[in-house]
Order: C-alpha cells, then sequence, then structure tokens
C-alpha cells in the first residue's frame, strides 16, 4: 500500500449506501428478490446486512424467492465458510 493512502477497515456504510442494494437488477431469469439478497450478502458485513434486509422486507421483496433449479437464498449460500451469520439473518427476517 502507498504511504500516503490509508487502509480503512470496518468503516460505516450509511443506511443510503445500504439501499443502493435494492436497485441492483438481475441480467438473466434470476428472481430479482434472490438476486438482490446474492449482491447484498458479497457486498455488505453482517451488520450492514441485517439492516439491508429490514429495508428488503420493507420494499415488499420476496425472502423465500427460488432460482430455477429451487434453490434459495440460504440453499445457495450455506455451504460457504462465511455464510452461517448470513443465514442466521435470513431466518430472524422470516420469523
Amino acid at each position: 500500500m502507498r504511504k500516503d493512502k490509508k487502509q480503512v477497515i470496518g468503516e460505516e456504510i450509511s443506511d443510503d449506501s445500504i439501499k443502493l442494494f435494492l436497485d441492483v437488477e438481475p441480467a438473466d431469469d434470476t428472481p430479482p428478490s434472490l438476486h438482490k439478497l446474492v449482491k447484498a450478502y458479497r457486498g455488505l458485513r453482517i451488520d450492514d446486512f441485517e439492516k439491508f434486509l429490514t429495508f428488503f422486507k420493507a420494499a415488499g421483496y420476496d425472502l423465500d424467492a427460488k432460482d430455477a433449479q429451487g434453490q434459495d437464498f440460504i440453499a445457495l449460500i450455506q455451504d460457504q465458510r462465511l455464510a452461517e451469520p448470513y443465514v442466521e439473518a435470513v431466518k430472524a427476517a422470516k420469523a
């Protein structure tokens, strides 16, 4: 890293920045709700993902959306090493 660059870890993300993940649309036949969840999972830390889920539900998106193979968000990510807190967050949001 260059000496004039400061490494930023854990910087707060604004609610407006989190809500931008609601704007992403799939380029294929993936259901929009599922696509938005996957993009948010890949781009947000768990605390921000939990906030995202609140906005996601308020906007009327479906936490149970499935792809063409019948897999929902949890099925798609559950075998990934760091997925557990995200899976738990989605389960809590469904309750």
